[in-house]
């Protein structure tokens, strides 16, 4: 089946639509992420029929019409859970469509592939106004589990209770990850943040809530919920605390940190591994730690108070322009209307302009007004777009 990969101001989308002439390199996308902890809320236009998958969250839509999707994770009822004899095996998907126009929708699973037979330990609960049921799989694939939907409202995976699930899967291991945070240095101190996850949980859920800069790595593993498990590095004796932790099934909605590696100054590179209670290792990777010098991957704007607005604007004109989203300009545009930034007349010019040359528009304008004005504009995106301006180093 064709693909196609579109970018839009926060993360990747696959496209997977059942008719090439769906394949419209300008076809209508939003893609708006705001910060709501502990969860992530995402906003996506669907062009017409076809199968669209999240970058962010792995959630596949099945859609028979042009539609809007709202989605978010939301905390589990544990006490609903256990009541019901089951227990959380993904997160929890808060789904709106206000179209009605989803039809199938395929919820990621973290079960490696002789889990899989076992027949109706894994379904879909589906939690509404009037309660919650649960739904028989049309197929659970090695990646997905598929239902049929006809109303959107609360849908996550669940199995059989903990004991059922450790009778059936006799200590089977899952599909994890292992994701790494590097903390600012305080007092000449760093410290690698080390987690130990279920690999069905986005990346999205804990970094937003980590003050650290998250390190891409090969993060696949296979863990045993439950089992214990320590972290080591073969690069030096760095101390890591603590010595051993057990892996559980945390959908959150905090994330604290399995291990903490503490570096010592300098720290250029280290390699870290992951190892069972028997000492068998199931996870290893050289790490290359970011600094000032080679970057993160990040705008190297200082985020320094004294640096002029006026100029930090500047200096991520180029990058703003490519990722802001036009749901986001409308709503800047309000916002410098209502600072006083821009006249009735600005606003309504630059709301008759394409995406690109509103965002143009907006930030060339507003540089122009001078340090006040760039300053109010940089406070009022990281209140309306905390990942753009995470991303452009502007909060």
């Amino acid at each position: 089946m064709p693909s196609l990969q579109c970018w839009w101001s926060h993360g990747w989308f696959l496209l997977f639509p059942f008719m090439l002439s769906v394949l419209l390199l300008d076809s209508y996308m939003v893609f708006v992420c705001r910060l709501i902890l502990p969860s992530v809320s995402c906003r996506f236009r669907c062009p017409g029929p076809g199968m669209f998958q999240c970058s962010f969250t792995g959630l596949v839509f099945v859609v028979d019409q042009e539609a809007e999707l709202l989605y978010n994770t939301v905390q589990w009822d544990e006490s609903l859970l256990q009541s019901a004899g089951k227990m959380a095996a993904g997160p929890l998907f808060n789904i709106h469509c206000p179209e009605d126009a989803v039809c199938e929708l395929y919820l990621p699973h973290r079960e490696t592939e002789d889990a899989l037979p076992s027949e109706g330990l894994l379904s879909v609960v589906h939690i509404t106004d009037d309660g919650m049921s649960f739904l028989k799989p049309l197929e659970i694939t090695d990646t997905h589990v598929i239902v049929k939907v006809s109303h959107l409202s609360a849908f996550g995976l669940v199995w059989l209770g903990e004991m059922l699930q450790r009778l059936f899967n006799n200590k089977k291991p899952i599909c994890a990850q292992v994701l790494l945070f590097l903390r600012p240095p305080d007092r000449d101190i760093q410290i690698l943040d080390v987690f130990l996850l279920p690999s069905n949980l986005p990346l999205s859920e804990v970094s937003e809530q980590q003050k650290a800069d998250h390190i891409t790595l090969p993060s696949a593993c296979k863990l045993i919920v439950d089992q214990r498990y320590s972290v080591l590095s073969a690069s030096e004796k760095f101390e890591i605390q603590p010595e051993f932790a057990e892996f559980y099934l945390n959908y959150g909605p905090n994330f604290p940190p399995t291990f903490m590696v503490f570096l010592t100054p300098n720290t250029e590179t280290l390699t870290v591994m992951v190892k069972d209670e028997d000492g068998t290792e199931v996870w290893k990777c050289k790490v290359l730690l970011p600094s000032p010098k080679r970057g993160t991957g990040q705008s190297s704007l200082p985020a320094d108070d004294n640096f002029q607005a006026e100029e930090r604007l500047r200096a991520v004109r180029a990058e703003f322009i490519q990722r802001v989203s036009d749901t986001v300009l409308n709503q800047l545009l309000d916002k410098l209307l209502e600072g006083g930034v821009f006249s009735d007349e600005e606003m309504k010019s630059a709301r008759t302009k394409s995406t690109a040359d509103k965002a143009r528009d907006v930030i060339d304008s507003v540089i122009g007004k001078g340090n006040e004005a760039s300053s109010f504009m940089i406070s009022a995106l990281c209140q309306l777009d905390p990942c753009v301006s995470r991303e452009l180093s502007l909060r």
